[in-house]
């Protein structure tokens, strides 16, 4: 099983000048909770997380007055689509992380959450029909 195999698809990313409110009321709108922030290319320049914004919040900062660029992981870990089950999840392990972008060739393609992975494992037991 590789990451493409697992990961969510399509996935919605943001850009460096979006405003943080408008990213938190996607992560609220979507259930998820983060996302890459890309380039028009599709090129992952950083995340922005919960955490990343609950922090803005903490140090009294205004959600409409930030963009993602300001508070984003700004040295993002990503995996390529071709990486096998293990490899993403010694890697979500490793770096403490919750979710992953996946890439091709360099361009976001999708994302990997923890409980993607337990999905996957579990899905040869559970089938939905119809």
């Amino acid at each position: 099983m590789t990451a493409e195999d697992m990961m969510n698809s399509p996935v919605i990313a943001t850009t460096n000048r979006a405003s943080v409110r408008d990213i938190a009321t996607q992560l609220v709108v979507n259930g998820i909770s983060g996302m890459p922030v890309t380039n028009r290319e599709g090129e992952v320049l950083g995340v922005v997380t919960e955490a990343d914004i609950l922090d803005a919040l903490m140090d009294g900062k205004k959600l409409e007055t930030l963009t993602a660029q300001e508070i984003m992981s700004s040295e993002p870990i990503t995996i390529d689509v071709k990486a096998s089950l293990d490899e993403v999840m010694k890697l979500l392990q490793e770096k403490g992380i919750l979710r992953v972008p996946v890439t091709d060739h360099g361009k976001l393609v999708g994302v990997i959450s923890r409980v993607d992975i337990i999905r996957s494992v579990l899905e040869p037991e559970f089938m939905t029909f119809g």
